[in-house]
């Protein structure tokens, strides 16, 4: 069985490289602020670390019959066997009138989460993916 992977969509780190260029704008617009500077300036700074992370490490969720491979700090990743992975769900909430989602890859030590827009995907469906791996069944659509 091929591998398969969810990455982050390819347009998400121009995006965020836009975001910030324009924080950097706005500190130049407030560069006599030191408290307004300074934030936008972290915030440019944040944002291009997080565009940075997501064309070091795009795949940000892998899996096949061995088990799945996740990011693991910044752009690194770790390979764990399906017989370290304990539950694999996702975690669906509403709050302020939103509903968020969260797959959770749990393997007793550690918690991976990932959400759609990380994974460019449904997460019920990477979820049912990942199940149909880990149990040796036809993948749901594939």
């Amino acid at each position: 069985m091929p591998r398969i992977e969810w990455r982050v969509p390819r347009r998400r780190p121009a995006v965020k490289l836009v975001g910030a260029a324009v924080f950097l704008a706005v500190a130049l617009v407030y560069a006599r602020d030191p408290g307004r500077w300074v934030t936008a300036v972290l915030a440019a700074v944040a944002l291009g670390a997080f565009a940075l992370r997501d064309v070091l490490a795009p795949v940000r969720l892998a899996a096949d019959t061995t088990g799945v491979t996740v990011v693991h700090g910044f752009a690194g990743t770790r390979h764990i066997p399906w017989g370290e992975v304990e539950r694999v769900r996702v975690d669906a909430r509403g709050r302020l009138g939103r509903r968020d989602e969260v797959l959770e890859v749990d393997t007793g030590e550690s918690l991976h989460l990932f959400g759609a827009q990380e994974l460019g995907a449904d997460l019920d469906t990477v979820a049912a993916a990942l199940v149909a791996l880990r149990t040796g069944n036809p993948i749901p659509g594939g």
